[in-house]
């Protein structure tokens, strides 16, 4: 998850009020969402594995809508012209590929334990849906790692070093996190490889007890979030930060727009018509000939 809205000039969600309480309801189902995933990892433990399994469904569905909602609070940032990226690489690397990679990774998570609960609840006929579940516990968190390391390409160089540790604090446990339940899921299903189980039971020892400490550090990135975004918010009211701006003359583009100027493709139209003009007016005038 991403909360990069806190630090662009380009800010979103109309007035500050209901900006402030939108970015503050987005963290906080983050952490909610972090928390419920704990949960069900520790209830796999307990002797009815399936109650945590459906807690990490709906933790999976919270995680996948906060990043689509990031995604779209984004976009909005810079009216959804995905043109600017060329002018600004943060756009495409981070702001756009950040919350699109977590939601999908959420997605492929929510699939494969999706697949194992019909499996251990229809038994024979559906044993083919393991391996589909086993890679998309693998390619799921593999996601999150990929969107992780994106999310740190964050550059903020008007940022002061307060600002600099909130992100980090965000950045490192989420990567941490992600990692371990990589990890967690490239164990299981070399454990699993030599053996004959199947539903419930390819989800072993191993990749409980480490995605359970995968986890925790998801939670902790929440809370730091919740933090960071706090912070950032008396920071920009009280009037003591300098948001980023988009690079490459976009923020520029975006700007001359919201005031009510004339549109871009509009406006260089009539550039070129007046250096056309400019030109024909430059051109020495042929004068006619005098009369014998």
């Amino acid at each position: 998850m991403v909360k990069l809205a806190s630090a662009r000039e380009g800010r979103m969600y109309g007035p500050r009020v209901s900006r402030h309480r939108a970015e503050y309801i987005n963290a906080g189902l983050y952490l909610f969402a972090a928390v419920v995933l704990l949960g069900g990892f520790v209830a796999q433990l307990s002797t009815e594995p399936k109650s945590g399994l459906v807690l990490l469904l709906i933790a999976f569905v919270v995680i996948a809508t906060v990043n689509f909602h990031d995604l779209v609070a984004h976009l909005a940032g810079y009216d959804y012209r995905l043109s600017l990226m060329e002018y600004d690489v943060q756009l495409a690397l981070v702001e756009f590929a950040v919350p699109l990679v977590q939601a999908l990774g959420s997605i492929l998570f929510f699939l494969g334990i999706l697949f194992l609960l019909i499996q251990g609840e229809k038994g024979n006929g559906y044993y083919k849906l393991e391996k589909h579940a086993v890679n998309m516990l693998i390619a799921g968190p593999v996601l999150w790692v990929v969107g992780s390391i994106h999310n740190s390409c964050q550059v903020y160089e008007r940022a002061d070093a307060h600002v600099q540790i909130l992100q980090q604090g965000v950045h490192i446990p989420f990567l941490t996190g992600s990692l371990l339940l990589t990890v967690a899921s490239i164990l299981n299903a070399h454990d699993q490889s030599g053996l004959d189980h199947h539903g419930l039971q390819l989800l072993g020892r191993t990749w409980v007890w480490v995605s359970i400490f995968g986890s925790l550090f998801l939670a902790t990135g929440g809370f730091m979030n919740v933090v960071k975004v706090f912070e950032m918010q008396q920071i920009s009211d009280g009037g003591r930060l300098r948001l980023e701006r988009l690079r490459g003359g976009a923020q520029e583009r975006l700007t001359r727009e919201w005031e009510g100027q004339v549109p871009l493709i509009l406006e260089e139209e009539e550039d070129h018509r007046r250096r056309r003009r400019r030109q024909s007016q430059e051109e020495p005038k042929l004068l006619p000939a005098p009369t014998p």
